[in-house]
């Protein structure tokens, strides 16, 4: 069993490999999702130590929490497991819009809870910021629903460093989800000083940039689903990536073990990172993500895989 690590500031601890479940229901963003799938991944993970599930309203609009809802309650692993999600949409004129306003956060967790058929959220993010609520009002009505047990810790998603530092005026954020991998590493400058200063946990989304760090694509390779749009999966951007990615491809045969691992290891010596939530669509992917938890990258290994992707 993996050792569990401590999830920033908060009481929650964590099996510092997650999983993302936007694959679990979110048939708006995967076309031809088997949801019994997406069910069996989950109970899997569960079932092989993963104690941390990272979800969304967004994931299928509120399909994902439903699917994650049935398993808990089918496994009985609900008081086993450390839930995640994340809202801030609402329904205006049959398009979704984000209202970050107390009166939507807490109507918006209230619909959670029911999707997921639990009591409290262990970690619960307003998902995207909107243009007009002081983001320190908006967390702090997350604070309210701490305070009264129905959600554990307070995140927030997607927010610009501006936002973030707004958000944790009175010091209630404990989460931040943003995009950070090997190939977009801004967020060491941006954010990572803060956030290890203010003892802030970042989570990053996106760990394997869909796909192409867990060394599964070659130069044939297409998509016919969102990624398709992507400027990093297309042209010289996309043959400069993969040649990189060979380049892990070594460092990972020498250690005996798979590029995925090597990554997912590399993001887990940072000190701004506890815990990583690659996504999956079949079993055997969540499985094969847990291994990372074997691979320890020496100080000079980290260093040449910073250099390869500096």
């Amino acid at each position: 069993m993996a050792k569990k690590v401590q999830l920033g500031n908060t009481d929650l601890h964590v099996n510092p490999i997650g999983l993302g479940t936007n694959a679990v229901g979110g048939h708006n963003l995967y076309p031809n999702l088997d949801e019994a799938a997406g069910k069996d991944l989950v109970r899997t993970g569960i079932e092989n130590g993963l104690n941390f599930l990272d979800t969304a309203f967004g994931y299928g609009m509120g399909r994902s929490e439903e699917l994650i809802g049935e398993v808990l309650k089918e496994t009985r692993k609900r008081n086993e497991v450390i839930l995640a999600t994340k809202g801030s949409q609402k329904k205006v004129n049959d398009k979704f819009v984000h209202d970050n306003s107390p009166a939507n956060l807490r109507h918006t967790v209230e619909q959670s809870l029911k999707r997921l058929q639990t009591d409290y959220i262990d970690l619960f993010y307003i998902h995207f910021p909107d243009e007009s609520t002081p983001k320190d009002e908006a967390v702090g009505a997350l604070k309210e629903l701490k305070d009264e047990g129905k959600i554990r810790a307070v995140g927030v998603s997607n927010f610009s460093m501006e936002q973030l530092q707004e958000a944790n005026k009175d010091g209630y954020v404990d989460v931040i989800q943003g995009h950070y991998n090997l190939i977009n590493r801004d967020a060491e400058n941006d954010y990572f000083p803060y956030t290890i200063e203010n003892k802030i946990s970042f989570i990053p989304y996106y760990p394997f940039a869909s796909g192409i760090l867990a060394g599964k694509y070659t130069k044939e390779t297409t998509f016919d689903d969102f990624r398709r749009g992507m400027p990093h999966l297309q042209g010289e951007e996309f043959e400069n990536t993969l040649a990189k990615v060979e380049k892990l491809r070594n460092i990972a045969e020498s250690k005996n073990t798979e590029v995925p691992h090597v990554v997912l290891a590399w993001y887990l010596a940072s000190k701004a990172i506890d815990v990583v939530i690659p996504g999956a669509k079949r079993s055997g992917q969540v499985l094969n993500n847990l291994k990372a938890l074997d691979v320890e990258l020496s100080p000079a290994e980290v260093q040449e895989i910073s250099g390869i992707f500096s």
